[in-house]
């Protein structure tokens, strides 16, 4: 698929997945970071629900809920397990009847990538699943990762067995095992790991389990150059596009190449953030109803820190995604344990996007795009600008609406 998708934005399957996509007023909280298993986490998400609510979230982004060799819980072993280092599956149910009650979408992170075996099987590996529900053979994980399965459709996540999602038993598996999370109370799904598996995949699993939406990690490196960040990412979001029509258009992906294209901008480049035919360079400027925007998550910020957003920014960064085309996610961190300031400036923004009629899908206007200054009007209803460059739209019909560290916000 080019990156114009003529139209064909409409034909997601299924009248709930098609609904929340097409409506395009999702705001997504992640509501963990990288240290959040050590912290009684349902309990401490379940205190915050009402708040979570009120400051006009959609959707929570949970950690990985099953059992797992690693506590952060990206390393599963029984996937049927909802005892994990963020508590007990009692707690998560009364987390999630909670979100349910104040009408926020609880989403499961689905890593199904990769599993960690329960016995050795051929080769001497632990790759078989004796003893626990799913108890596969080694036919369920690829070849290269020592299994008797087919080559992986994917990129290989190293040290740990990769599931063979050819297999036709692997996939009903899997479908059923979606369908009991949903069962359960989860109603999004986030796909970890996504360059692992063929997209082709995720939509038979968006087709059989129907969750209201759902979005994939498809996390490559940007382009790079000598001199840093390239200023034309067009092959990197193309990834990403062609992931997105993969899925038949079920699932959104989070627009790595805004992400890596925003933090460079806010360091005095805001050249970057218009595109040689006039747009936002990210997923966003080409496929903006799929494109979920963020500034950090638990790889790149958190104590991770793999591609930190400049914290002295972090507020021209949520000026940026809050206003624009797409659909935002705030990072836990931000909002809970920034300050009470932070956290009440994204809650103004995201008043400013619901009140205005802001959605994924809104109209752009970029009018400045140069080092110190980017401007822009959104939906003909929302002005915006960040940067230390002075600028202000003109007209009497604009009144300033939110400012702050670099950043201000008009309304008409």
């Amino acid at each position: 698929m080019g990156h114009l998708n003529n139209g064909s934005d409409e034909s997601a399957q299924g009248s709930d997945v098609g609904e929340v996509l097409q409506n395009g007023r999702e705001i997504l909280l992640q509501g963990f970071n990288w240290e959040s298993h050590k912290h009684d986490w349902w309990r401490n998400l379940e205190k915050k629900v009402p708040d979570i609510a009120k400051s006009g979230f959609t959707s929570v982004w949970l950690p990985p809920s099953s059992q797992s060799f690693s506590p952060e819980g990206y390393l599963p072993q029984n996937l049927y397990s909802l005892n994990s280092s963020y508590g007990s599956e009692y707690q998560l149910k009364i987390l999630l009847q909670k979100l349910n009650e104040h009408k926020v979408r609880a989403m499961a992170d689905i890593v199904i990538n990769h599993r960690v075996g329960t016995t050795q099987g051929h080769g001497g590996m632990y790759n078989r699943y004796d003893g626990v529900p799913l108890p596969w053979n080694e036919h369920a994980v690829t070849s290269c990762t020592g299994g008797l399965g087919n080559q992986s459709s994917g990129a290989n996540f190293h040290g740990v067995p990769n599931i063979d999602h050819s297999q036709n038993f692997v996939r009903n598996d899997l479908i059923g095992w979606l369908k009991w999370l949903c069962n359960f109370g989860f109603q999004d799904f986030r796909f970890d790991f996504a360059r692992g598996y063929s997209a082709k995949y995720v939509k038979e699993y968006i087709e059989g389990a129907r969750p209201i939406f759902s979005v994939g990690e498809y996390w490559d490196p940007c382009n790079y150059n000598n001199n840093g960040l390239d200023y034309n990412q067009d092959s990197h979001r193309q990834q990403i596009i062609n992931w997105i029509d993969g899925t038949g258009q079920l699932s959104a992906a989070f627009d790595f190449t805004s992400k890596g294209i925003l933090q460079e901008a806010v360091k005095g480049q805001f050249w970057r953030l218009r595109d040689r035919q006039g747009k936002p360079p990210g997923v966003m400027g080409w496929w903006p109803s799929r494109a979920v925007t963020f500034i950090d998550n638990h790889d790149t910020g958190s104590t991770q820190a793999h591609w930190p957003f400049p914290k002295n920014h972090l507020m021209e960064g949520y000026a940026y995604i809050l206003t624009h085309p797409g659909i935002p996610t705030v990072f836990y961190d931000h909002f809970y344990d920034w300050g009470n300031s932070i956290h009440d400036e994204i809650v103004k923004l995201i008043v400013i996007r619901k009140e205005q009629g802001i959605h994924s899908r809104s109209s752009i206007k970029i009018l400045e795009a140069k080092p110190n200054l980017y401007s822009a009007i959104i939906g003909d209803k929302v002005c915006m600008k960040i940067g230390d460059g002075s600028w202000c739209p003109g007209g009497r019909e604009w009144t300033l609406t939110a400012s702050g560290h670099r950043y201000a916000i008009w309304k008409k």
